[in-house]
């Protein structure tokens, strides 16, 4: 980013500072899609949220379906969106949006076999994949939301990744003319360097025996990342528990981020099924890139002390 800052100019203006600024932009581009094995258009947003409005109003459909436990930042582009029910049909004109990681339980969706399906009926497939990028895999879809901060890169800079460019309306500006606004050549430089970095203080063993001392509080729903945890206490709210570990250091939400500032049910987790009293005392614990083994023992430990 030190290097983006100063060799910064506008990417799209043709004098040589520009061109030079310019390139650096590809090249971070390109290592991007090496990174995370992607064959397809890639266009530079400000996070997540914006990829996920280009995506859901720009794509060339009638139809936006999305499942009920997507991220808030999907409902808010796509108010009017239908949601995944029993007897809703899909078909050519309709864009299906399935997030692969929930980032409140950690929830791992198959999107890749679900792929199969959509696809023969003429559906176009998006996925959330800000808790995945980086992280795991990226799954098959036609478009893929990426969010830099969420694997050890800078905020403010996201990406939605495109099988091709003819799926979406263009708007005319930077990106191909598929985003408005100045491109933010340090953070893609960061974005790039993150990715590559591929960082990790903790283990998958260091993940897997924090999941075994805390199995017993878990929320369980089917195949889940080893990153995010939904742990429920035996009597105290979720907001007195928060208060409590973060006087101890840690720093832990309820519901998504986004969302964690309001005293209501999850939407997420009432969409999975969990009942009020057991969501309401429901916590939400992230393993992040930065944290280290030891974190986990001393949280394992605070969880014992406190539950």
């Amino acid at each position: 980013m030190d290097e983006g800052f100063r060799i910064w100019a506008n990417p799209s203006s043709p004098h040589a500072e520009g061109r030079r600024a310019k390139a650096a932009l590809e090249d971070s581009r390109e290592r991007i899609k090496v990174a995370l094995k992607w064959d397809g258009e890639l266009i530079f947003t400000s996070g997540a949220s914006e990829a996920l409005w280009i995506a859901l109003n720009r794509a060339k459909v009638d139809r936006r379906i999305v499942s009920a436990v997507e991220h808030d930042a999907v409902f808010r582009a796509a108010p009017d969106a239908e949601v995944f029910s029993d007897d809703i049909s899909i078909g050519a004109g309709s864009l299906c949006a399935i997030q692969h990681v929930n980032s409140e339980t950690g929830v791992i969706n198959p999107v890749s076999q679900m792929a199969e399906t959509v696809r023969s009926t003429g559906t176009l497939l998006l996925s959330d994949c800000a808790q995945s990028a980086g992280k795991l895999d990226l799954p098959d879809a036609d478009m893929l939301v990426i969010s830099a901060h969420k694997f050890g890169g800078p905020i403010g800079i996201g990406a939605l990744l495109v099988r091709d460019f003819n799926l979406l309306e263009p708007v005319g500006g930077h990106e191909r003319g598929y985003r408005q606004g100045t491109e933010n050549l340090p953070g893609a430089m960061g974005m790039a360097a993150a990715l590559e970095s591929g960082a990790w203080q903790t283990s998958p063993n260091d993940r897997a025996a924090l999941v075994d001392q805390l199995s017993a509080d878990r929320i369980t729903l089917g195949e889940q990342a080893d990153y995010i945890l939904a742990l429920t206490h035996p009597t105290l709210s979720a907001q007195a528990f928060l208060i409590r570990l973060d006087a101890m250091g840690f720093a832990v939400s309820a519901g998504s981020a986004c969302s964690s500032g309001t005293l209501k049910k999850s939407r997420v987790l009432d969409a999975f099924g969990v009942s009020d009293d057991v969501a309401a005392r429901t916590i939400r614990v992230s393993i992040g890139w930065n944290t280290t083994p030891e974190d986990l023992d001393r949280f394992a430990e605070a969880w014992r002390s406190l539950a």
